[in-house]
């Protein structure tokens, strides 16, 4: 679901930016307020694990395109709807800036479409759902229902952005019904996920989930931190070789699309594309390439055992726990002084 730069108009980039940039803002402001010490490590690890996650993309049978978990709702259950915000923030301004995944330009766009609508729009439907149940089932509905909802609104927000931003050569509707559908199927397996991870965390540590009455922990925070640590690595480090091959929803309708061409020197596309280009030392997860190296075909490979993606993995994740965490304690901190 992530929105290259060639997708998206300076009009709508810059509105997405403002809408984004007000959502944090207002979601840190709500962070700072919370005393719950916990979450400044939670914050970081958390992030780790749905950037690795992110990379794990999978195959949806019968349609030649892949899809991969987005991760914020599972952020939300677990840290609350405003610091899941901005961790989900912090993964994808990691993949922007440092692996050129997703346009700096469309960045605002991919925050709104990914972050608010799982966490801020998903979320309470989840809670809805769930209620204080922590039966397996009983989340497993839930998570399934709270994610395709999220999947489908986010589609529709790419969809959009397209559009509005004059790209699109189908109307609304019928590029409407060419995302939203698939990032349904979409959204179930990462109601799958979510839910599995989180029943994990309903017996480890049932207090993270706000329940009114918790049972004993079974597992010390600093062990579960150990674990989705380790979950994060495994997962961006070896697991993210069996990533499928097959394009992205996104970029399998691009014969849909009318791109932006080169951006002109001295305009904001061409300063945003510079920049990205001078930050990301592994764009695409892979090491830099030749202009005149031969490109790789889809499918080619599988699994594709690389460095460069172990690499892209680790640093990723590392970064991403660096700067979701350092976000949290910044906040914390804020909260603390005198005359907060």
């Amino acid at each position: 679901m992530h929105m290259a730069d060639a997708l998206i108009s300076p009009a709508v980039g810059g509105t997405m930016w403002a809408a984004a940039g007000a959502l944090i803002a207002y979601s840190a402001g709500k962070v700072g307020d919370e005393a719950d010490e916990r979450k400044v490590p939670l914050m970081g690890v958390l992030g780790a694990f749905v950037f690795a996650a992110q990379m794990m993309n999978f195959t949806i049978p019968g349609t030649g395109s892949s899809g991969h978990m987005v991760g914020g709702l599972l952020l939300a259950i677990l840290l609350g709807p405003y610091a899941g915000f901005l961790v989900l923030a912090s993964v994808l301004t990691v993949q922007a800036l440092f692996f050129a995944d997703g346009g700096l330009l469309a960045l605002g766009c991919n925050i709104v479409n990914m972050g608010f609508f799982t966490c801020f729009a998903a979320y309470p439907l989840y809670r809805w759902l769930a209620g204080d149940d922590s039966r397996k089932g009983r989340i497993l509905a839930a998570a399934t229902a709270a994610a395709a909802f999220s999947m489908a609104l986010g589609a529709s927000g790419v969809v959009a952005d397209t559009v509005l931003s004059g790209v699109s050569e189908l109307p609304l509707g019928t590029f409407a019904l060419l995302m939203v559908p698939i990032h349904l199927i979409i959204g179930l397996a990462e109601g799958v996920i979510t839910a599995g991870v989180v029943s994990f965390v309903v017996k480890a540590r049932p207090e993270l989930l706000r329940q009114a009455n918790p049972a004993p922990a079974a597992m010390s925070l600093r062990r579960l931190l150990l674990v989705f640590a380790a979950a994060a690595a495994v997962t961006g480090g070896a697991l993210s070789w069996f990533a499928s091959r097959a394009p992205e929803r996104m970029d399998s309708a691009m014969p849909a699309m009318r791109p932006f061409s080169a951006a002109r020197p001295g305009s904001l596309r061409a300063f945003l594309a510079g920049l990205q280009e001078r930050t990301s030392f592994l764009p695409d997860y892979g090491f830099r390439k030749p202009a005149e190296a031969a490109p790789v075909v889809e499918g080619s490979r599988w699994p594709s055992v690389e460095g460069a993606t172990t690499l892209s993995g680790l640093v990723g994740g590392l970064l991403t726990l660096l700067l979701a965490g350092l976000a949290g304690l910044a906040l914390r901190r804020r909260q603390r002084a005198p005359g907060a």
